[in-house]
């Protein structure tokens, strides 16, 4: 697993900056290219769908692992 990278982001007009492994930049791109959406906006949603006080980096490694067990999942 590769250090944390950190990337800025616009989500609702505000810049945030957010430190994620490389690994999970590109598990980010992938679920966002397969929905037709950027990355400001795929990570938007995560961020307007967090339930928990967690951090948005947290609730993002929490969506793309979501989303690999989901087609991990499908593909059996």
């Amino acid at each position: 697993m590769s250090r944390p990278r950190k990337h800025s982001l616009t989500l609702h007009g505000h810049r945030t900056s957010v430190s994620l492994e490389d690994e999970f930049w590109a598990g980010l791109r992938e679920m966002a290219a397969e929905r037709g959406l950027g990355i400001n906006e795929i990570v938007t949603e995560i961020d307007d769908a967090r339930v928990t006080e967690s951090g948005l980096a947290t609730a993002i490694r929490l969506a793309v692992l979501r989303h690999y067990r989901a087609r991990a999942g499908s593909a059996g």
